[in-house]
């Protein structure tokens, strides 16, 4: 199967964000729009996974890096832009035909939730490692907005991650109108796992890619 890459630079107030869509010659399905966490960019391990293997069932991938990254600072920028960042990407990207999917691994994910709780249209949001909270402060709980979600939601983290237990992310996707937990065994929120589990980092890559290529054809058999 032969994967189609293009590059294209966003406009983003006065700012840009750099993007790449990987797709093959047949139409998509669906069109997928990943982002990634505060420390990565563009070359996000997992966004290169998925760009590897989705259009293979039938997808069209877009990442992205967000204006910080694209400036080479390390310090992510304010949430208000951020959050533009996201809106101008789903409007360049928007498919004419076929599905919408948005998401993204920890503050990739975050901000894109937050554009959805906002209103902006898609068809479905998956979020990877969602970081319901800092590690060292339990009560700072970022879930306010995730109420306001009504459209298909998958959460996959790992058993280990210490921005949300699995308890916590059943909770908050059980308080949600249509969303699923489905939890990494022994993953932490990098997708790490112990030597002594018996797997590697790409057998997580791996798994949460399969799951949410099940829920998102699901998603596409009830819409239809």
């Amino acid at each position: 199967m032969k994967l189609n890459e293009e590059k294209f630079t966003i406009p983003v107030g006065d700012k840009t964000v750099s993007s790449i869509r990987t797709s093959t010659d047949k139409d998509p399905v669906f069109t997928f729009v990943y982002a990634p966490g505060a420390g990565s960019n563009i070359n996000d391990p997992f966004g290169e996974y998925l760009s590897s293997h989705l259009p293979a069932v039938g997808a069209s991938l877009v990442r992205f890096q967000f204006p910080y990254m694209d400036a080479g600072r390390r310090g992510p920028d304010r949430p208000a832009l951020l959050e533009e960042t996201w809106r101008q990407i789903i409007n360049s990207f928007r498919p004419k035909e076929g599905k919408l999917v948005i998401g993204g691994r920890s503050m990739g994910g975050r901000i894109a939730s937050q554009v959805v709780a906002q209103g902006i249209q898609v068809d479905a949001l998956a979020l990877f490692a969602y970081p319901l909270h800092p590690p060292s402060n339990r009560s700072a709980i970022r879930d306010e907005h995730l109420k306001d979600i009504i459209v298909p939601t998958i959460f996959c983290s790992g058993s280990r991650d210490n921005f949300a237990t699995p308890e916590e992310l059943t909770g908050v996707s059980n308080n949600m109108t249509d969303a699923k937990f489905h939890e990494l065994d022994g993953a932490d929120h990098g997708f790490s796992v112990l030597k002594r589990s018996g797997r590697t980092r790409e057998d997580v890559w791996k798994e949460a890619l399969d799951i949410t290529v099940v829920w998102m054809k699901d998603i596409l058999v009830s819409a239809c």
